[in-house]
């Protein structure tokens, strides 16, 4: 039968594959966000850099704090890499979100499961678009080589997951291909790929998660229970193989809330993951929504009892008003 024999949770966010002193080109957007969530009501930019202006954050925005910062991140996703490398899993399974790259409004399920033997990451005519947007042109090599590349997905252990997950009774969408137009998988698989993975990129399956969009994201509560029929399905598969997980994404954005990613961390520290839904649904919108891929993973570990091991948090604060993402690293083996 197939084991459970890693775990890990890692940031995906683009300033972790931007030079330190572009981390304040995304601030563009921050200032035209008009709806920043932050501890269950929505606010502009200004109003944020008001409310918070007693935490100091040009302290945090100085060059010297972002090259600090910067290789934080760097050293920790190496870290990551590493285990991945001297674990070597047979296959790997990703949870991560999409964020209108696969999916879009005419189709955006909650549950997803690719299914298809090949995985593209390839730049396209949505890529070179965004290229232009500040601050995420220049992170897209992170996550998309330059000369592109095609994966292997694998159908036997997706199609097992994704019959164990309906007979539990959960509604779950199946992808074979990306969509007319699309090149590549969202950047919280290509992050994967070109920075834990190292371009070395291990058989897997990608299981995607609607954190972001209403009305009809999955609530914590739901991400627990996919991680326990998660675990199940990989368990009943009956091949002697060795499977990793690894969710992508988080911890809190675009406006950081320290004391969220603590207790996160907390809760993932103690196996008590399931105390994050008292936060409240309002808690888990735009980026910090992304934690939710985090739930199953960090359910599956406490229930097999993994040892946890932090190796670092860092919150990257880019503006006056406490926006970036706060970057977390952790894994269980």
């Amino acid at each position: 039968m197939a084991r459970i024999v890693l775990g890990m949770g890692t940031s995906h966010g683009p300033m972790l594959v931007t030079p330190a002193d572009q981390w304040g080109q995304r601030v563009e957007a921050d200032r035209r966000n008009k709806a920043h969530p932050f501890r269950g009501k929505t606010y502009t930019f200004d109003e944020l850099a008001a409310l918070r202006a007693g935490e100091n954050f040009a302290a945090q925005i100085t060059q010297e704090m972002w090259d600090k910062r910067h290789a934080a991140c760097r050293a920790a996703i190496d870290r990551l890499a590493d285990v991945l490398d001297e674990v070597k899993p047979d296959v790997v399974v990703i949870v991560g979100n999409d964020q209108k790259e696969m999916f879009n409004d005419s189709n955006n399920p909650a549950f997803a499961v690719f299914t298809g033997a090949t995985i593209e990451n390839r730049m396209g005519p949505e890529e070179e678009a965004g290229a232009r947007e500040p601050g995420v042109g220049i992170a897209t090599p992170g996550r998309i080589p330059p000369e592109g590349a095609s994966y292997s997905g694998h159908p036997e252990l997706a199609h097992h997951i994704t019959q164990h997950l309906t007979a539990n009774n959960f509604d779950i969408a199946t992808v074979t291909k990306l969509r007319e137009g699309r090149a590549a998988m969202g950047h919280a698989f290509g992050f994967v790929y070109r920075q834990i993975m190292r371009d070395r990129v291990i058989p897997n399956v990608p299981i995607i998660v609607n954190t972001f969009y209403p009305p009809n994201q999955p609530t914590v509560a739901r991400c627990y229970e996919l991680g326990k029929h998660l675990r199940a399905a990989i368990e009943s598969w009956p091949k002697d193989m060795r499977v990793a997980l690894i969710a992508s994404g988080g911890l809190s954005h675009f406006v950081i809330d320290e004391d969220v990613d603590h207790a996160i961390i907390e809760a993932m520290r103690t196996g008590k993951i399931a105390s994050v839904e008292e936060f409240g649904e309002a808690t888990f919108q735009s980026g910090t929504s992304e934690i939710k891929n985090w739930v199953p993973v960090a359910g599956t570990m406490a229930d097999l009892g993994l040892p946890f091991t932090q190796v670092d948090y860092v919150p990257c604060y880019r503006s006056i008003a406490g926006t970036g993402n706060a970057m977390g690293f952790v894994y269980w083996r």
